[in-house]
């Protein structure tokens, strides 16, 4: 690379820099100021005038400075291969906060109330899905002599709850059974592995209890297996609406948080341990995010991926510090997965 290319690209990475800072156009006499490049602002501009001709930054009107476009952001993520460690306050402040978590989906709250207050964005997280994690125990609880509670935990720490209405009433002894048959096909096993065996229950069940089981089972199969409850936890919607105040784009972003479908589908990427992804502009399939950056990756245990998080948020977000935050609380949470 020659040195006119290399600083360029300083060029361009300062440009970058100052308008996530600043949000306004940056001029070639500032950038001399502020990152004392040792050239003249001549050339600066000249190296301005080459970056804006391959697409990286913009002139929005003809007296003003340049603004980094897609592919200038693209470039300046690209080229962050040492992303700047969180300070010892900041490490401080997000363990002391997320160590107060009462059990894993309080952490999962406190998470994306975290990510939303230290990156200024929408923060977005998945539950556990029940697809990848496996029933530790299902416990039966009587509410009234014919309604039923199922209390469904798994590994991951996630607790589901349904009701089962039945046609007579069971005694306690009868609860307790039905509770060891459902768990004998249950524990161990993901909801999805354990869908034909529930199916099969009831006809091989102590004829006491077999209409409780046929019941049970079909409300488990409907609402766990048949139609997975993929729950999201969102926060800090309301800190896009400063930004579109800033940019005046984001409006779609917003409205498109509120739809779960959508919102699953930026975490779809999250699937590896450990990487973070960041989708700029129109890299996102979706058109409502087609002005936003979206960083995200995923949280799990044992190598296994369990769920996604992750921030949504301008185009000129502070690239490096969100994506050491969202690192930082996703590895948070597989710690408390692993039992650390």
């Amino acid at each position: 690379m020659s040195a006119a290319d290399e600083r360029r690209q300083a060029v361009l990475r300062a440009i970058v820099a100052d308008y996530i800072a600043l949000h306004e156009p940056v001029g070639s006499k500032a950038l001399v100021e502020r990152h004392a490049i040792p050239v003249s602002s001549a050339t600066i501009r000249n190296d301005m005038a080459v970056l804006e001709k391959q697409g990286f930054i913009a002139q929005p009107h003809s007296s003003s400075g340049r603004v980094p476009t897609e592919k200038g952001y693209r470039a300046f993520v690209d080229a962050l291969h040492d992303v700047k460690p969180l300070s010892t306050p900041e490490r401080h402040a997000i363990l002391d906060f997320l160590e107060n978590g009462v059990n894993l989906e309080d952490v999962l709250r406190r998470s994306v109330q975290l990510l939303a207050r230290v990156t200024n964005q929408a923060a977005v997280v998945q539950l556990p899905t029940l697809d990848v994690t496996r029933v530790k125990h299902c416990e039966v609880v009587a509410l009234a002599p014919t309604r039923l509670l199922l209390v469904l935990i798994t590994d991951s720490g996630r607790v589901d709850q349904r009701n089962v209405e039945l046609a007579a009433a069971l005694g306690e002894e009868e609860v307790h059974l039905l509770r060891d048959t459902l768990n004998a096909v249950l524990v161990g096993k993901t909801m999805a592995d354990a869908s034909s065996s529930l199916a099969t229950l009831a006809s091989a069940a102590p004829p006491v209890i077999a209409e409780a089981v046929e019941r049970a089972t079909a409300v488990l199969i409907d609402t766990l297996v048949d139609t997975p409850s993929d729950r999201l936890l969102i926060a800090g919607a309301a800190n896009l609406t400063q930004a579109a105040g800033i940019s005046g784009d984001l409006q779609d972003v917003i409205s498109a948080l509120e739809e779960q479908v959508v919102v699953l589908k930026l975490l779809a990427n999250a699937q590896e341990l450990e990487r973070v992804s960041v989708r700029i502009g129109r890299e996102n399939e979706d058109e409502e995010f087609s002005r936003a950056s979206i960083v995200t990756t995923a949280y799990g245990s044992g190598g296994a991926a369990l769920g996604g998080l992750g921030v949504v948020g301008p185009t000129y977000m502070d690239y490096p510090g969100t994506i050491q935050k969202v690192a930082t609380v996703a590895r948070y949470i597989s710690r408390v997965l692993r039992g650390e």
